[in-house]
């Protein structure tokens, strides 16, 4: 599987305010280290299947991350506050997660290992 390569979108570091410079370069830095995380990832597992699993995995967490992220918007708004910087990191997280599902190649394993894990916990769910 090739190496991925991700990158912090131009649209999300445009929305942010121009005299906070260190979000855009914590956002950066973030990405960079997902993408060595799961380079490292990918190159350490056995065969495709356990790579696409890693990578799924980090997925999951991503998406946890996207979710808290959205939760907070509407909560800083009621309390009179910007959530710029929430909206922000969540566009960032469902980008990279859109940047993973179409890398050549990852993509298809990602939706097989996603259907196993379905099927596998259907299974589970139906034997109790």
């Amino acid at each position: 599987m090739d190496e991925l390569s991700l990158g912090v979108p131009k649209p999300v570091l445009e929305r942010l305010p121009d005299d906070d410079d260190h979000v855009a370069s914590d956002m950066q830095t973030a990405v960079a280290d997902w993408e060595q995380r799961l380079n490292r990832a990918i190159a350490d597992a056995e065969d495709d299947r356990e790579a696409a699993s890693r990578v799924l995995e980090a997925i999951d967490r991503f998406e946890e991350r996207y979710e808290r992220y959205d939760e907070l918007v509407p909560e800083l708004r009621a309390w009179g506050q910007s959530p710029i910087y929430a909206i922000s990191w969540r566009t960032l997280y469902a980008d990279v997660i859109a940047q993973l599902h179409a890398h050549e190649g990852l993509g298809e394993h990602l939706e097989r290992e996603r259907n196993a894990r379905l099927v596998e916990d259907g299974i589970r769910l139906q034997d109790l």
